[in-house]
């Protein structure tokens, strides 16, 4: 494969994590790694061209605007002009769907999603996981034009090569219209302690099996004993007793930290799907039948409302 784009997005004035994640791997992919981004291209180049990326290509400051306008459009005028690359990666995340639905409406080539593996085997092939995760389906691009892939987080390691900054060149964008109209006046951040859920090395989930909201404070202790994040099932997240920025699972985030503690999840697949990746799994469950000991490494069989306050009690003795 000769080229590859992979929009790079930002976090603060650092390459997120997932577009590290894309740019490493496309590394392995291609003969030509260049990112595609937006603002200040000189604040991420060293960090870019460290992670893979020969070149990087702005659109420049968005005024408040959102990327996937001047983004999609700047793409799909480069494509149409034949400075086509074979690929296209994009991060799963709010700002990459919306990157690559544009852009798949404006050089009319579909969008595979989902994705959580490439290879090149006589042309790129992806893997997704379809029935919660139990099977996993192959499937590649035909006709000409490059394919578009939106790649869920953690699907690949990112790994520092040490490579020079990238080149930096601010790309044009076309006359947008009506589809530039939308301004980001106020940005919310949730307050939070500890690292991000998807960063952590430990995690601590909790599920219905603590029996109540109030319960879950027991997750957030242990989590911060750990130095780790708080998790969630969607079964309480559903439930109101936290948010879903919390939920881990299929339909909220994916994980893989070193270790990942589930107290009172019983393992529905959804739920397993996000967080089966971890290095050593430890369940904690009074029902010894609950499809999570099925992967887990160490396995509990307690009621966390008493197995939770003994470890805690133990960790703060330790402390």
């Amino acid at each position: 494969m000769d080229r590859i784009w992979v929009v790079v997005d930002r976090a603060g004035e650092r390459v997120a994590p997932l577009s590290l994640e894309l740019l490493t791997k496309s590394k392995d992919l291609a003969d030509q790694v260049e990112g595609v981004t937006w603002g200040d291209g000189a604040q991420l180049a060293a960090e870019a061209g460290s992670y893979g990326a020969a070149l990087l290509h702005t659109v420049g400051d968005l005024g408040g605007r959102l990327p996937g306008p001047a983004v999609a459009a700047a793409m799909a005028a480069r494509i149409e002009a034949g400075d086509a690359p074979d690929a296209v990666l994009v991060p799963h995340n709010y700002d990459g769907r919306d990157i690559a639905g544009r852009l798949s409406a404006l050089i009319d080539r579909p969008v595979l999603t989902n994705v959580v593996g490439l290879t090149d085997a006589d042309g790129l092939r992806t893997q997704h996981p379809v029935f919660g995760g139990s099977e996993i389906l192959t499937a590649r691009f035909t006709g000409d034009g490059p394919g578009i892939y939106v790649v869920r987080t953690k699907s690949f390691a990112a790994e520092d090569s040490g490579g020079a900054a990238a080149d930096v060149d601010v790309w044009a964008v076309p006359q947008l219209g009506a589809a530039d109209a939308v301004r980001v006046v106020d940005r919310h951040v949730e307050e939070r302690e500890g690292p991000k859920l998807d960063e952590a090395a430990v995690v601590v989930s909790g599920g219905r099996g603590l029996g109540q909201a109030d319960a879950y404070r027991m997750i957030e202790e242990l989590a911060k004993l750990l130095g780790g994040a708080a998790g969630a099932s969607r079964a309480i997240v559903d439930a109101g007793w936290v948010p879903y920025s919390h939920q881990v699972g299929q339909t909220g985030k994916t994980v893989k930290p070193t270790v990942y503690i589930a107290a009172g999840i019983s393992g529905a697949t959804q739920h397993m799907v996000g967080m089966k990746g971890a290095n050593n799994i430890i369940a904690i469950n009074k029902d010894q039948e609950a499809p999570i000991f099925s992967i887990a490494d160490l396995g509990v069989v307690g009621d966390v409302n008493k197995v939770l306050p003994k470890l805690i009690e133990a960790l703060r003795a330790r402390s």
